[in-house]
């Protein structure tokens, strides 16, 4: 139970971090009047592909760590109805 609480919060946490430092080296990259700047075509066409595919993997963790948080919520509810059950029988 603890597990997906941690591995929810790890999942979400880096998720959120790699979305952030995505777009802030896209932000960093563009000049005074907003044009990116890359040193050619080729690193332009890579740098694109591999950011684009750090975004989905970004959505990928922050789903599965909003799942994992989600799977712990219930869990916990489930325990606590369990108790509740236990103690009417007594």
């Amino acid at each position: 139970m603890v597990a997906s609480l941690v591995i929810g919060i790890i999942f979400l946490i880096a998720g959120l971090g790699l979305r952030y430092w995505l777009n802030r080296r896209k932000f960093y990259r563009r000049g005074p009047m907003g044009a990116e700047g890359f040193s050619s075509y080729e690193s332009s066409v890579f740098i694109k592909f591999i950011e684009k595919v750090g975004k989905w993997i970004a959505y990928g963790l922050i789903i599965f760590g909003l799942l994992s948080l989600w799977v712990y919520s219930r869990e916990k509810k489930d325990r606590e109805i369990q108790k509740l059950e236990i103690q009417k029988q007594n």
